[in-house]
């Protein structure tokens, strides 16, 4: 099943964008219909997220998300196979001027999870080696297709979640940038329980104990995905000042801060589909 969904988006590269945007589209709203279990995860993170919107306003944009995650995935099929060119025609990029600042010294980019994460982290490939971690996938085929199409551009370095982050210090320290995805439910075993939009939710604090040890300069970035056949934008933000303060949990707080902001900026293209608050703080019930 792996391998015949590989070889479909594999045929998928070869349409117009136009209409990889239409079919995305369209599969978004099946998906939506038809993908129980994460329509419920997704109404119930905009839920606790967004009290103050209507059942039918959530509603709404959840069926938003559907489409936007849904464009994402099939127009992934250009990043796998694409040429560079027809890639960096469908990305502008604002302020760059800060990722140019950041060239020559530890840096950290903070890209938190958009539906344009993937188009993001093309773009750091085919410009700048790093060094980046991934989740294995329990598909033996389908990993070794995600780690090699990752791969297709420069020489990066990849580390699994389950070797930590000591080779991630040590390339920091040996001057590649890392390309960090902070706000997803993984453990509270390395992190604590941080407000996102008022609700405590797992948080890993590696981000801040990693620039302490490394001196590394925290530079965030964020893609949005256009409408219609626009192509997406990749926008720098300045590098933090007073970064890390020594208070790991005040310093985590302004990773999920930031995330807020550009949640409120483009609500529908935010990954809802993951059960963000799955851990809870002890004697509390659980969401999902």
């Amino acid at each position: 099943m792996a391998r015949l969904g590989v070889f479909l988006l594999w045929l998928l590269h070869f349409l117009p964008f136009g209409i990889l945007v239409r079919l995305g589209n369209a599969l978004g709203l099946l998906l939506y219909f038809v993908a129980a279990e994460r329509r419920n995860v997704g109404t119930i993170n905009l839920r606790l997220c967004f009290p103050a919107l209507s059942d039918a306003e959530r509603a709404r944009l959840l069926r938003r998300n559907f489409s936007a995650f849904a464009r994402s995935f099939l127009e992934r099929s250009i990043l796998w196979w694409g040429s560079s060119e027809r890639i960096k025609s469908l990305i502008r990029v604002e302020n760059i001027e800060h990722f140019h600042a950041a060239q020559g010294t530890p840096t950290i980019f903070l890209m938190p999870h958009f539906v344009g994460l993937d188009v993001g982290a093309t773009w750091f490939c085919m410009h700048v080696n790093g060094v980046t971690v991934y989740s294995n996938q329990k598909n033996a085929y389908l990993n070794a297709q995600i780690l090699e199409k990752r791969l297709r551009f420069g020489e990066q370095r990849l580390y699994s979640r389950q070797q930590g982050l000591r080779p991630v210090v040590k390339a920091l320290r040996e001057g590649l940038p890392f390309f960090y995805l902070p706000d997803q439910d993984l453990t509270v075993r390395d992190g604590a329980f941080i407000p996102f939009f008022g609700v405590p939710a797992a948080t890993l604090t590696a981000l801040p104990r990693l620039a302490e040890m490394t001196g590394a300069r925290i530079v965030p970035c964020v893609v949005s995905m256009l409408p219609g056949a626009g192509g997406y934008v990749l926008r720098f933000y300045p590098a933090w000042e007073n970064y890390p303060t020594g208070d790991v949990i005040a310093d985590t707080r302004r990773v999920n801060e930031f995330i807020e902001q550009r949640v409120l900026e483009m609500p529908e293209q935010y990954f809802w589909l993951h059960k963000r608050f799955k851990n809870r703080p002890e004697g509390e019930a659980r969401f999902y």
